[in-house]
C-alpha cells in the first residue's frame, strides 16, 4: 500500500491561471484535494464605502474597476439605480447606445474567458484568435467612449457622448464577421475530442446546488435553469429584441463552455436588431439636474452582466451622495461553490474547474 503525506499547497495569489490576485490554499493527499480554502481581498478598494463621500456621477468610474472586463454593464447598473429612484425617463437613442455598448462588451468579455480558459488548460492558439476579435470590439468601444478598458461611458439620464459618424455601420459590419469567426472557434475547439475529454464531467453540480449557492449567469444556466434578467425582468429596452435564453443540462465545465459560446451568438442577434432599430436622431441625455440628488428612500435594481446577476442597492437621505451603497457582485457569489467542487478532485482538475467559473477578482473583492 502506498503511504502519502498530506501537503499544504498555495495556488496563487500571483499566477495567471488564478485570473488575478486570488489565493487558494489546498490540502492534498497524494494528488487528491482534501480541503480548499479561497483567500480573497488582495484587490479590495472599498468602493462601496468610498461611494458614501462621492456624488453619484463620481461613483461611475469606480464601477469600471470592479468587473474590469465588462465595465459597461457596471456603468449601467449604478445609473439604472439612480434613474429608478429619480423616475428619470432615458431617451430612446441613449438606450440603444447603452444596449449596443453592453452587448459588445458582453461578447468581448466572453472572448476573454474563452481565450484565457483554453490557455489555462494548455491551448495557446485560441487565446490569440479571441484577442484578435476582442481588439475589434475594443476599438469600437474606444471610438464610442474614449477608453479601451475602463469605459466610463454612461451617465445618469443617458450617455456621455453620441456615437461618432459611421460607428453604427462599423458595428453592423462586425456582426457577420464575428459569426464567421465563431464557426472557426467551434471547428478548432468545440469539436476537439481532446478538449471535450478534458472538461466533460469536470466540476459538475446540480440545479439545487446552483440555487443554494445563489449562482447566476452561465454558472446557473448550465444546470438547466432558464433565467436571464434581460428576458425575465426586462430593463432598458431589452423587451424590444428577439433572443433566446441559453441553457444546458450537464452542470459541468463543458456545459458552461457551451452556454458562453452560444450566448455570444445571442448577443450578436441583439446587436443586429439594435442596429436595425437605431433611431437616426434624438437626444442622448434626459433633462437631469447638474447636481444629482436622489430622493429620500431606497432602491435595488439588478441586471444581467456577462458573469451573472449584478445588483445595486442605494439608500438615500436626499443628499448629493448616497447614504449607503451596496453592489451584488456575481463573481463573489459564483466563487462560493469552488471548495465544494474541489474536495475529492484530482489536483490536475483544479485550474480547469476554477477557470470554468469565470471570475474577475476586481468584482470578487469590490
Amino acid at each position: 500500500m502506498i503511504r502519502t503525506e498530506e501537503m499544504l499547497l498555495n495556488v496563487g495569489p500571483q499566477h495567471p491561471s488564478t485570473h488575478g490576485v486570488f489565493r487558494l490554499v489546498v490540502k492534498i493527499d497524494g494528488e487528491i484535494i482534501t480541503e480548499a480554502k479561497p483567500v480573497i481581498g488582495y484587490l479590495h478598494r472599498g468602493t462601496e464605502k468610498l461611494a458614501e463621500n462621492l456624488q453619484y456621477t463620481q461613483i461611475i468610474p469606480y464601477t469600471d474597476r470592479m468587473d474590469y472586463i465588462s465595465s459597461m454593464t457596471n456603468n449601467y447598473v449604478i445609473c439604472h439605480a439612480v434613474e429608478t429612484m429619480m423616475g428619470i425617463q432615458v431617451p430612446d437613442r441613449a438606450e440603444y447606445l447603452r444596449v449596443l455598448a453592453m452587448e459588445l462588451n458582453r461578447v468581448a468579455s466572453h472572448l476573454v474567458w474563452w481565450g484565457t480558459y483554453l490557455l489555462d488548460i494548455g491551448a495557446v492558439s485560441p487565446f490569440l484568435y479571441a484577442f484578435r476579435e476582442r481588439e475589434m470590439i475594443i476599438n469600437l468601444l474606444n471610438e464610442l467612449s474614449g477608453a479601451r478598458l475602463t469605459f466610463n461611458y454612461m451617465r445618469v439620464g443617458g450617455v456621455k457622448w453620441d456615437a461618432p459618424e459611421g460607428w453604427i455601420e462599423k458595428v453592423a459590419e462586425f456582426v457577420p464577421y464575428m459569426r464567421e469567426q465563431l464557426k472557426g472557434y467551434h471547428q478548432l475547439v468545440t469539436g476537439n475530442e481532446i478538449f471535450i475529454n478534458r472538461v466533460k464531467g469536470v466540476g459538475r453540480y446540480t440545479k439545487e446546488d446552483a440555487l443554494q449557492y445563489s449562482l447566476s449567469g452561465a454558472n446557473a444556466r448550465c444546470t438547466g435553469i432558464k433565467w436571464d434578467l434581460r428576458k425575465d425582468e426586462p430593463y432598458s429596452i431589452y423587451d424590444r429584441f428577439d433572443f433566446d435564453v441559453i441553457s444546458r443540462e450537464g452542470g459541468d465545465a463543458w456545459a458552461r463552455y457551451e452556454c458562453r459560446l452560444a450566448e455570444i451568438e445571442e448577443s450578436l442577434k441583439i446587436i443586429e436588431q439594435a442596429v436595425e432599430q437605431f433611431p437616426r436622431a434624438g437626444e442622448i441625455m434626459a433633462k437631469v439636474p447638474k447636481i444629482i440628488k436622489a430622493p429620500k428612500g431606497e432602491a435595488f435594481v439588478r441586471i444581467e452582466s456577462p458573469r451573472g446577476e449584478i445588483g445595486c442597492y442605494i439608500a438615500s437621505d436626499g443628499k448629493k451622495e448616497p447614504y449607503r451603497l451596496k453592489f451584488r457582485r456575481p463573481s463573489f457569489y459564483n466563487l462560493q461553490i469552488l471548495p465544494k467542487l474541489l474536495v475529492g478532485e484530482n489536483i490536475a482538475n483544479l485550474i480547469a474547474i476554477l477557470g470554468a467559473i469565470d471570475i474577475v477578482l476586481g468584482e470578487v473583492d469590490g
